[in-house]
């Protein structure tokens, strides 16, 4: 691979199907060994833009470089450089486990004893060795997660291209993908991963993009996101039996201090200035609520999605709970 200053270069990408516009205007790079996050919720252009940069889709306008080859015109160019994992397997229900990885390795020109020897090596290592000769329709949904992620990286990619690598599998086995992908990172591998999960970009990624209706509102690091509510002081309150107006005679009686009702008994106070909760709770209980738990809140990705994307974190948790994951 070129030693280029991006691994990753796309500049005005835009897609449409009929009327309808997936992608508009994308521009953004991925650094040699970075792992970067693109963020947001379903129907956003996640998808067609990792299709896109990895040649299974071909943008409307707009440039692709991978490891500084030109995609536009050949988007199967980088092949030999990238791994992708799409967001529905596409690996093969008849073949095991074993024959799956051994079948992938071919594709890409390994030899009969290296591609049994990786598929062993990565069987291993995913914890799948005792289900490697069971058919792959078998598998559960985490293990066909981890077995999906070993055959885009049979060949060791230096670029890899996770599309919603966790969505509808179980706590457990998210976790575990997690840390295999915080560890691919480790070792070097540059990651593209596209999530819906705000938490899991927050955990992995050092730069983010917010994508949202095709268009990227934001990139940044996870550190530079959080910088502004770092300087806030954030409580939230667990109040029951509260009055409809209460949020206007806290305003009223608490003037320094920024008041937001969350539903669910719910209420956010932020302040320049650390929050004495005491006099909030008593004030609450004169009111006629009942408080069941104040408590200090730490600052986090979803308060810095929700302020620049006006997509409230509640509606991405509700996706997340129809595609069946508990991340």
């Amino acid at each position: 691979m070129t030693k280029d200053t991006h691994t990753i270069e796309a500049s005005n990408l835009a897609k449409r199907f009929g009327d309808v516009v997936a992608v508009d205007s994308v521009t953004f790079d991925v650094r040699p060994g970075e792992l970067f996050g693109f963020l947001g919720p379903n129907g956003a252009g996640k998808t067609t833009t990792i299709n896109m940069l990895t040649g299974l889709a071909r943008a409307d306008t707009g440039s692709i470089r991978i490891g500084g080859i030109d995609c536009t015109d050949r988007p199967r160019a980088a092949q030999h450089l990238i791994g992708v994992v799409p967001d529905e397997s596409n690996l093969y229900p008849e073949l095991t486990g074993f024959e799956n990885l051994c079948f992938c390795a071919a594709l890409y020109g390994l030899g009969k004893a290296d591609r049994q020897g990786r598929a062993k090596e990565l069987l291993e290592g995913f914890g799948l060795t005792n289900a490697a000769g069971r058919k792959f329709s078998g598998y559960s949904r985490g293990m066909k997660r981890k077995l999906t992620i070993a055959a885009g990286i049979i060949h060791k990619p230096e670029i890899l291209f996770l599309d919603e690598p966790t969505t509808g599998i179980d706590v457990a086995s998210a976790r575990q993908l997690r840390q295999l992908i915080a560890d691919l990172h480790r070792a070097g591998t540059t990651i593209f991963l596209t999530t819906h999960y705000i938490e899991e970009a927050e955990r992995l990624c050092g730069r983010i993009a917010f994508i949202v209706s095709g268009r990227i509102v934001r990139i940044d690091t996870v550190e530079h996101l959080i910088q502004p509510v770092q300087e806030k002081h954030v409580v939230q309150i667990a109040c029951a039996n509260m009055p409809d107006d209460i949020r206007d005679k806290l305003c009223g009686s608490f003037p320094g201090l920024e008041f937001t009702t969350q539903g669910q008994g719910l209420i956010r106070v932020e302040s320049g200035e650390p929050v004495r909760v005491g006099p909030l709770v008593r004030f609450l209980e004169e009111q006629g609520g009942e408080v069941a738990e104040a408590r200090r809140m730490r600052p986090s990705l979803e308060d810095i999605f929700v302020q620049i994307t006006g997509i409230e974190a509640d509606a991405m948790r509700k996706e997340k709970e129809k595609a069946g994951g508990g991340q």
